[in-house]
């Protein structure tokens, strides 16, 4: 059940914004009307662009325990609130919170190094070269695919099931459940395989068959590591980000309102 904030824990406020231009104006007009306080310090982080940004912002201060609260300045603005210069203390006073965790993806490259990153959204594997990827899938040690043919596949979080997950023809997850959506990307083989809902809990594994002939790619959110062997993947319950949404507009809404088509 998504929490109300209080007006006294916002009582200092730090903006960030895209590149830009009109986030950018938006952050001065901003700053002028209710101050700046460095992002170490601050009660709260508005940032001001599209999801992009959302994103960045939420990787740049997972580990701080600062709440997020978006206003829209960008293109795509699914994790965004509307932009208003107006009543901003008030609005953040209203908000709701949604409380949502990272994928941690460890890839293990041809070199044999392990690249740590997390992910808000998905954790994919693609295709690096015009040859389809050939794939092993285990779930908790167990083989669940032998071999998968595709583009590729993908882990999506409640969050990120709304974004590429559901280009990819994945189910879209509410945001409270303890789900995450495993998605392949233009499956070839096995044909009728079209993905799994998991636990949360679950740690997926993808091996990499005929890693030198069909080279795959590994992307945490916009982290990326060429030429995988391996991929370990699980959700990060031990790191909470803290995202506020205006009320009747919280991402539980979102997400239900997109299962309707709306």
């Amino acid at each position: 059940m998504p929490k109300r904030q209080t007006a006294a824990k916002f009582k200092h406020i730090a903006f960030v914004a895209s590149d830009v231009p009109e986030a950018q104006r938006a952050r001065r007009r901003l700053v002028k009307r209710y101050g700046d306080a460095r992002p170490e310090t601050a009660d709260v982080i508005v940032a001001l662009g599209g999801d992009g940004l959302m994103l960045q912002t939420l990787q740049r201060f997972m580990n701080s325990g600062k709440p997020i609260y978006g206003m829209h300045r960008g293109t795509v603005g699914f994790l965004m609130n509307e932009y208003s210069e107006h009543g901003l203390v008030e609005r953040l006073a209203a908000a709701h919170v949604s409380v949502i965790h990272p994928l941690l993806m460890r890839a293990r490259d041809a070199a044999g190094r392990v690249h740590r990153h997390r992910a808000i959204n998905e954790v994919s594997l693609f295709r690096q070269t015009y040859q389809a990827a050939k794939l092993r899938v285990l779930v908790d040690g167990k083989e669940r695919l032998a071999e998968l043919v595709a583009d590729g596949i993908l882990l999506a979080t409640p969050a990120g099931s709304t974004a590429y997950n559901l280009s990819a023809q994945g189910p879209i997850i509410p945001i409270g459940a303890p789900l995450l959506a495993l998605t392949p990307i233009s499956p070839f083989r096995p044909r009728r395989w079209r993905g799994a809902l998991l636990p949360d809990r679950a740690r997926v594994t993808v091996e990499v068959l005929e890693a030198g002939k069909r080279p795959v790619a590994a992307v945490a959110d916009h982290d990326e590591v060429r030429s995988v062997r391996s991929v370990e993947i699980g959700m990060d319950h031990a790191t909470a980000m803290h995202m506020l949404f205006d009320p009747g507009h919280s991402l539980d809404e979102r997400i239900l309102s997109e299962q309707f088509g709306y």
